[in-house]
């Protein structure tokens, strides 16, 4: 999805407060194919504990797909965005139960 300008388009936004104060925040935006991006999508997901990133999964600009865990960046083999949706929550499920 484009906006007319023929910008990328945000195809997706959720923020989610857990009972702790921590959230999750996921954006997708579509975006056209390129090194970079070559399956046309733009994300980022993170989960923000005591206004730190501990855990995100994104592919900013000349970095391509990517992982932070804690203070570690890994790369990401990105497949598909219900694997990503996954990967992500199994990592948010582990940190939040102490499994780092």
């Amino acid at each position: 999805m484009k906006d007319r300008a023929g910008k990328a388009g945000l195809l997706y936004h959720e923020k989610k407060y857990f009972e702790d104060g921590s959230f999750r925040e996921f954006k997708i935006w579509r975006v056209p194919q390129s090194p970079d991006k070559p399956h046309e999508f733009k994300y980022s997901f993170v989960y923000i504990v005591n206004d730190q990133r501990v855990i995100g999964y994104d592919n900013a600009e000349g970095r391509g797909d990517h992982r932070h865990y804690g203070d570690k960046e890994y790369p990401y083999e990105f497949q598909s965005l219900e694997k990503l949706w996954q990967d992500f929550a199994s990592d948010v499920m582990k940190w939040r139960e102490g499994k780092r």
